[in-house]
């Protein structure tokens, strides 16, 4: 019984039973996240080749589609995204340092980014109902590169939205880290669960430094609806 007892003392806080010590199981689990995030590239990469090949096969239609794009908006939530990163970074780095406070206001800045990013996606999102640019539910142009442009809001949605779809969930993982944080789950010993998260969120955010200049950057003009 004084056996176990010890054997139990001994034991590190947060160490799974499967793993013979903290370096090993943190390991793992960067493998695990770095997997999961190499498929995530292949799938936005199908999205990112898609787009390159329809946009030399239409160029006109392209440059007609991003021109109605919001550029300020579209800035904007990349520095929004740019100083999560940021502040992510720092919370991983008050992990390391055990130092919860630190952790839980970083990630509360960090969810608040977040969330600005989405609102934004939302007004942007919400011009183009207004103004019939969404393929499929209210769609006006009927130009002669009508179908070409809707294939560019087509992209458009789909590669923005699977974003916003991630963003989503990442402030659903934040919610997580940050509960588990204020538990005092989280140790200057055992912080992987925070550092696995950060990659995951910057993975996110890089995601978004592609789409911007792809999307918003490709007409010749800015602004518009």
């Amino acid at each position: 019984m004084a056996d176990h007892a010890l054997h139990h003392d001994d034991h590190p806080h947060g160490l799974a039973h499967q793993f013979e010590d903290m370096p090993q199981q943190k390991e793992s689990a960067v493998i695990g996240m770095w997997s999961f995030l190499i498929t995530e590239i292949l799938f936005f990469g199908g999205f990112f080749a898609t787009y390159l090949i329809y946009r030399s096969y239409y160029p006109e239609a392209f440059f007609e589609g991003s021109s109605h794009l919001d550029i300020p908006l579209g800035a904007f939530n990349t520095i929004v995204l740019i100083v999560s990163s940021l502040t992510m970074a720092m919370a991983v780095h008050k992990s390391h340092e055990g130092n919860k406070r630190g952790i839980l206001v970083y990630l509360t800045l960090t969810g608040i980014l977040g969330l600005t990013f989405l609102v934004v996606k939302y007004f942007e999102y919400s011009a183009k109902i207004e103004y019939g640019l969404v393929p499929g539910l209210a769609w006006h142009p009927h130009g002669e590169n009508s179908p070409q442009l809707a294939l560019f809001y087509s992209l458009y949605f789909g590669m923005t939205g699977m974003h916003a779809l991630h963003m989503i969930i990442g402030i659903g993982l934040l919610i997580w880290v940050f509960v588990k944080t204020a538990q005092g789950t989280y140790t200057a010993e055992y912080n992987a669960p925070v550092e696995i998260f950060g990659l995951y969120w910057h993975f996110v955010d890089i995601v978004w430094i592609f789409l911007f200049p792809l999307l918003y950057l490709l007409g010749t003009q800015g602004g518009g609806h």
